[in-house]
Parts: structure tokens; C-alpha cells; sequence
């Protein structure tokens, strides 16, 4: 059940790539983490980082993780990592993943693959299936293509955050409404809401791909990381 989110984005690579390698953009755009840090090291070692994401607002879960990328002569490029949380909240206790960057005709394909191990025993892993783990790739995705907006149209992540909100206070106002009036057409209201496609500056998971058109294997890369399990004593 590794998750997989694929999107186009028209814009440079370098853009791309800086704006997903450097920590303070990265958490910009990414629902999964509220903050992420560099942490010192050596010339030539992977670099280790921390990160953190708030669960509600007076609970943060933190974790650590290492990551590495390389440039190929095609003119793809790979990013990847390993993460372990040892906070005994937090659902995730380890997992690894990658970034592709695969340059077009029509902007670079940016991929990702990852998968995690839950704590908490047999309801850990019922929670992840059922509910955890959906709800990771959608934000995934979400956040993919808020980073998309950001790259081809200039939309910052912050804006495409207070687009989102209005577009489903809208929906939900528009739902409520016609509820209100008549229990069938507050029915149909909320289906319309469901699939109506959202504004082209507003984020939308569904634009991602969300299976592989291919074989999508794991890249050498992450097999040379260290293991997480060293990880939670970082």
C-alpha cells in the first residue's frame, strides 16, 4: 500500500527543486509538516534533518529524519529520505520515500513514493488503513498541486491556503442553504459541492495522479541511507 502521487509542473527545474529541497519553502506548501530544520553535518554526509507538524494547537509531533539527492546525466534528478518519530502520539513510527524529477517537453514530471510502518499494535494499523493513510495521500496530493500553483502561476502557498478556505465556505454555505429549505435539494446541493471542480487558483488533490502509469520502483538512492531505527536516538 506504498502511496504514490504524481503532478506536471510547468515551471524550471531549479524552481522546482529549491522550492522542495529548502526547508523553509518546503513547509510552506506541505500540509505533513509545520516545521522542518537542517541539522549540522559533515562535508559529504547525508543531511539529517527534524521536523515537526502540529496536531491540534496545543499538540506537536516530532520526528527526525535523513535525506539525500543526486543529479543524473538524463537531467532527472532523485531525492531521498528516512523518518522516525518516537513520540509515543504519533501514528507514523517510521517509514522512507523519494522525489523524482523528471524534466518534459511540457515542465518536469515530480513524483513521490513512500510508505511508513504505525505504531499502536493491531489498532494502529486498522487506524492507518481506514483512515490515516487515505488522509495522508490526499494531503500529499493537495499539497503537490498547492506547490504546483505556487511554481506556473505565482500563487503563494499562503494564498492558495485562503483560496481553498473560501472555496469550501462556499460550498458548505451553498450545502447549508438549500438544506435548510428542502432536505432533497440540501442532497443534491452537497453532491454538486462533492464533485464540482474547484477554481483553477484553488489546490485540489484530485489533479494528481494517484497510481503509477508504470513500474515504479524505489531508487538505489534510498537503499544507501541509513536505517530509521538509528534515527530516534538522533
Amino acid at each position: 500500500m506504498r502511496l504514490y502521487i504524481e503532478t506536471c509542473v510547468r515551471a524550471e527545474l531549479e524552481t522546482l527543486w529549491e522550492r522542495t529541497q529548502e526547508p523553509s519553502q518546503h513547509q510552506r506548501w506541505d500540509l505533513r509538516f509545520t516545521e522542518i530544520d537542517y541539522l549540522p553535518r559533515r562535508p559529504g554526509e547525508p543531511q539529517r534533518f527534524r521536523y515537526a507538524t502540529r496536531v491540534l494547537p496545543w499538540l506537536t509531533v516530532a520526528g527526525t529524519g535523513v535525506s539525500a539527492g543526486e543529479r543524473h546525466r538524463a537531467g532527472d534528478r532523485v531525492s531521498a529520505l528516512r523518518f522516525a518519530s518516537p513520540h509515543p502520539l504519533s501514528l507514523l513510527k517510521e517509514g522512507s520515500g523519494y522525489w523524482r524529477y523528471v524534466p518534459t517537453g511540457d515542465g518536469v514530471r515530480f513524483l513521490t513514493g513512500y510508505d511508513y510502518r504505525p505504531r499502536w499494535g493491531r489498532f494502529g494499523r486498522v487506524a492507518d488503513r481506514l483512515v490515516f493513510r487515505p488522509l495522508m495521500g490526499w494531503a500529499t496530493a493537495w499539497s503537490f498541486d498547492r506547490l504546483r500553483l505556487w511554481c506556473e502561476r505565482g500563487i503563494t502557498p499562503e494564498r492558495a491556503l485562503v483560496h481553498a478556505l473560501a472555496d469550501l465556505g462556499v460550498r458548505v454555505l451553498a450545502a447549508g442553504t438549500a438544506l435548510s429549505m428542502d432536505p432533497l435539494a440540501g442532497l443534491a446541493a452537497a453532491v454538486v459541492a462533492v464533485v464540482l471542480p474547484p477554481s483553477p487558483r484553488t489546490p485540489a488533490a484530485r489533479r494528481c495522479l494517484r497510481t503509477p502509469p508504470g513500474p515504479a520502483a524505489a531508487p538505489a538512492l534510498l537503499g544507501s541511507l541509513e536505517r530509521t531505527n538509528t534515527l530516534e536516538h538522533a
